[in-house]
């Protein structure tokens, strides 16, 4: 069965530690990560600090990186292209033997999160293998079954779903607004409150599975 994986791995070893620990400042989000054999993955990556030019710098110094290219620069944000040649055999594991796909993987601090797709339950577990043959860490936080319905990749239950798509669908979201809540609540069987609950429960779980933000509180 289809499994989305919340997972961390330690700066240390990973890619671009180096990067890391010169600018400590700096925030790595990637926006696609291919593989493409003999253990080299390349990663297209936003790199957000305030000292682009240190970036600059740290990037091409990483002896974890080759090729890089900054293909677009905004403010305190740069557009890399580059190859990942060192620490990513984790990375190059799971898309090839596990068949995963990476959602996303972002650094935080002294680590870097990964949601992970695995097609099976099977194929996580030779992740997991895999890195107990060669001691590396893949910390799993939290893990998310797909039993068909796409609620599941977004973290949300098949009710919050069922409200957010009517309340999409019916305009609910649009400017100006052309459903009340009032009339939502009667077409799903719900009290007012009750669904102003369940949308705000569904937003905080698309918030936190989508944009990765995490709450003050939970």
């Amino acid at each position: 069965m289809t499994t989305i994986v919340n997972a961390r791995i330690p700066a240390e070893e990973f890619a671009l530690h180096h990067t890391l620990s010169t600018v400590p400042e700096v925030e790595f989000e990637t926006e696609q990560i291919v593989e493409t054999g003999d253990d080299v993955v390349m990663p297209l990556v936003w790199a957000r600090g305030s000292d682009t030019e240190a970036i600059r710098q740290a990037l091409e110094e990483d002896p974890s990186t080759d090729n890089v290219d900054v293909l677009a620069e905004f403010d305190d944000e740069l557009l890399c292209q580059m190859d990942w040649t060192g620490q990513v055999q984790l990375v190059v594991q799971m898309v090839t033997n596990s068949r995963a796909t990476i959602l996303n993987a972002r650094s935080e601090g002294d680590s870097w999160e990964f949601k992970v797709l695995y097609p099976t339950r099977d194929s996580l577990s030779k992740t997991h293998d895999f890195c107990e043959s060669q001691g590396l860490t893949f910390e799993v936080r939290s893990i998310q079954v797909m039993e068909g319905e796409p609620s599941g990749l977004y973290g949300l239950t098949d009710e919050q779903y069922e409200a957010l798509a009517t309340a999409f669908e019916q305009g609910y979201f649009s400017v100006p607004r052309r459903a009340e809540l009032n009339e939502l609540a009667a077409d799903l069987g719900l009290s007012h409150q009750a669904l102003s609950e369940r949308l705000r429960r569904g937003h905080r779980a698309l918030i936190r599975n989508t944009l990765r933000a995490s709450p003050g509180e939970e």
